[in-house]
C-alpha cells in the first residue's frame, strides 16, 4: 500500500474500470478509462467516498448531481468512484431515491488498484478517503483536496476551483467567477 497521496502536479494514474452508468437493463454497465477526458479534450473531476450504503456519502453524490450541468458547462467529465463493486453501486442506486436519477457514472474499484495507486486507502478498513481530483484535459493533477471519513465536501468549491483554473490566471483567495484575476 502506498503511504503518499498522488498530488499536483503528478500525473493521474491510468486505469480502465467498469462503472454504473444507467438503471437500464442491459445498459448499466461502461467500462471508463483514464483517456476518455484527454480524447474528448475535456477535464476530469473525480471524487471518492468510502463505502456504498451509508449516510454522509449519499449527500455528496445527490450534491454533485445537483450541479452536474455546471461541470459540463466547464467542459468537465465528472466521475464519481468507491472500492464497491459496480453490483453494489447498482444495488444502491435503485434503493436510494437520491441516486436513481444520477447523471454521471459510479466507478467501481473493486480491486482497489486505482485507490491503492492514488495512496487514498484508509489504513484499517482499506476504504477510500473522501478524495476530490481535478485532473486537467492533458492528465496532470491540479487539485486535490481530502476530507476524513466522516465529514462530506463542498461541490459549491470544487466547482469555484475548477474555474479558477481554468482561468489560467492569478485567482486571489476566495475569488469566484467573474470577478477580477490579479496582474503578475
Amino acid at each position: 500500500m502506498k503511504n503518499h497521496i498522488v498530488s499536483v502536479g503528478s500525473e493521474f494514474p491510468e486505469f480502465k474500470k467498469l462503472a454504473v452508468v444507467s438503471l437500464d437493463k442491459g445498459n448499466e454497465f461502461y467500462e471508463i478509462s483514464s483517456d476518455d477526458h484527454r480524447q474528448a479534450g475535456k477535464w476530469l473531476v473525480m471524487f471518492w467516498w468510502p463505502k456504498d450504503f451509508t449516510f454522509v456519502c449519499p449527500t455528496e453524490i445527490a450534491e454533485f448531481n445537483k450541479k452536474f450541468d455546471d461541470f459540463e458547462d466547464r467542459d468537465t467529465m465528472l466521475v464519481g468512484a468507491s472500492t464497491d463493486s459496480e453490483f453494489v453501486h447498482l444495488a444502491w442506486r435503485k434503493n436510494h431515491d437520491d441516486l436513481r436519477g444520477l447523471k454521471f457514472p459510479m466507478l467501481a474499484d473493486t480491486s482497489k488498484s486505482l485507490a491503492d495507486e492514488l495512496g487514498i486507502l484508509e489504513a484499517n478498513e482499506k476504504v477510500a478517503y473522501r478524495v476530490t481530483y481535478i485532473v486537467d484535459p492533458q492528465g496532470i493533477v491540479r487539485w486535490v483536496a481530502v476530507n476524513d471519513l466522516s465529514v462530506g465536501r463542498n461541490v459549491n468549491e470544487v466547482l469555484r476551483v475548477l474555474d479558477a483554473l481554468q482561468t489560467d490566471e492569478l485567482c486571489p483567495c476566495n475569488w469566484t467567477k467573474g470577478e477580477a484575476t490579479l496582474a503578475a
